[in-house]
């Protein structure tokens, strides 16, 4: 009998760990409770995605791929020609 009663109490402690892992703490906010961003806060977003496109898009595309290991490594027809040997 008293070893059943341990096991349950053990059963009983064990659950009550991860009820209270669930149950919420206080100062700790699981949802968003930021206020919704109001109508002149959404059009300054608009505004400054709008200024960072045209900025992008100014950017000039580079013509030339840079290649910083290019001197050191071997062109590959080379590398193809010691593979034969």
């Amino acid at each position: 009998m008293l070893r059943k009663t341990i096991y349950v109490i053990g059963i009983v402690l064990l659950t009550s760990g991860t009820v209270s892992a669930q149950m919420q703490k206080p100062g700790v906010h699981l949802k968003d409770d930021k206020p919704s961003r109001t109508k002149e806060q959404k059009e300054y977003d608009k505004a400054l995605d709008r200024a960072y496109q045209s900025t992008i898009k100014e950017i000039p595309e580079s013509k030339k791929k840079s290649d910083p290991w290019g001197d050191i490594r071997p062109s590959p027809a080379a590398a193809a020609k010691n593979k034969q040997q």
